[in-house]
């Protein structure tokens, strides 16, 4: 079970990964919903760390629809976090009637190398099986991080268990986030049959976006996982 913990600062960072962490989605403003963090930041993490760092590129919080504007700042960005050593990258982006902006998510896939993680963009779609298929053709695209549409994962339970099982035997892989506890990882998990999970506020002081990670919370959270594993030896939900 792999675990993603978010982190906007070193000590973020520090205690994700003392915890059990498996890598870290480093995002700047996570008021914001996350913002494309500091180069300096990303070099200081990645040279801190030993796990994977995946880095967001995301200019604004405004929307999810991205102009020729945005598009340059991202290219520069994604520059600028490779040259830093990010291991992958998180981006999204929708057209206004809300649905994959492929020609400026193409271009953004062909200017790096590295695996891409979809964001929650992917929440205000509303074909979401349809819009996972699409992602899917893209061998680059590892993971779609989703609330299944609400504004809790675990108010979408079987919106994720179907996603989940429509990516099986892809590179995809549905990486579930938004409102996951700690006290409601087991069940979730169980009842999604999910491979991953992203946690932000679950492993944050006070479970606030302000508060600083807690590598004890992150040690429960590794802890729940594994059990799980020890539980189901083939699969968070033991559906395989």
């Amino acid at each position: 079970m792999l675990l993603e913990v978010i982190a906007t600062t070193l000590q973020d960072a520090l205690r994700a990964e003392a915890g059990g962490a498996d890598r870290i989605e480093l995002v700047a403003d996570l008021q914001q919903g996350g913002l494309t963090p500091d180069t300096e930041l990303v070099k200081q993490i990645i040279a801190s760390v030993q796990i994977p760092v995946h880095v967001m590129i995301r200019p604004h919080a405004r929307s999810f629809h991205m102009s020729e504007a945005d598009i340059s700042t991202m290219l520069a960005s994604i520059q600028s976090a490779e040259q830093a050593g990010a291991n992958a990258l998180v981006f999204g982006m929708l057209s206004p009637d809300l649905k994959i902006d492929r020609l400026h998510l193409e271009i953004l896939l062909a200017a790096t190398t590295l695996p891409i993680t979809f964001h929650r963009a992917f929440d205000e779609i509303k074909q979401q099986a349809e819009a996972l298929a699409l992602l899917m053709s893209y061998q680059q695209i590892h993971s779609v991080l989703t609330s299944g549409g609400a504004a809790s994962a675990l108010h979408a339970v079987e919106q994720i268990r179907l996603l989940t099982a429509l990516t099986r035997g892809s590179q995809l892989s549905v990486l579930p986030g938004g409102g996951l506890t700690l006290d409601s990882l087991a069940s979730f998990v169980q009842a999604t049959g999910v491979q991953s999970v992203h946690l932000g506020t679950a492993v944050r002081e006070n479970g606030t976006v302000s508060g600083p990670v807690e590598e004890e919370r992150v040690r429960q959270a590794r802890t729940i996982l594994d059990e799980l594993i020890q539980e189901y030896p083939e699969g968070g939900g033991g559906h395989e």
